[in-house]
């Protein structure tokens, strides 16, 4: 996986979700105003503090995570 520096966790900001650099900005606010036909234009200007390399991490970190998968323990076990 990429270096995704700008991609935090702290559990006292915003729950312990993905953050932006610490801020109170998610990676989920971010992915889902991109999924919903916001421009990085639109983004950058309605939350000026964010950067363009932000928009890019949060959608690196998103696709990253829609790759992982989960296998049921029980799946697991019967294999070995």
């Amino acid at each position: 996986m990429q270096n995704l520096n700008r991609i935090t966790f702290n559990p006292k900001v915003m729950g312990g979700k993905a953050c932006i650099r610490g801020m109170r900005v998610t990676v989920g606010t971010v992915v889902g105003l991109v999924a919903s036909g916001y421009s990085h234009t639109e983004i950058l200007k309605a939350y000026p503090y964010l950067e363009e390399e932000d928009i890019r991490q949060s959608l690196s970190y998103a696709a990253w995570r829609v790759q992982e998968i989960e296998i049921p323990l029980s799946l697991y076990e019967s294999a070995n």
